[in-house]
């Protein structure tokens, strides 16, 4: 999982990715891509 600066350019990389809120904190979860995953904090 890479820790990024923004989540819109981590959106963007595929369509099925979602923005998840989780304890504070904002995820990229891809369940198709799961390389894609990312977290801003």
């Amino acid at each position: 999982m890479k820790v990024v600066k923004s989540l819109k350019s981590a959106k963007s990389r595929h369509p099925d990715c979602q923005i998840v809120k989780r304890r504070g904190r904002l995820y990229v979860i891809c369940k198709t891509n799961p390389r894609f995953k990312a977290v801003q904090k």
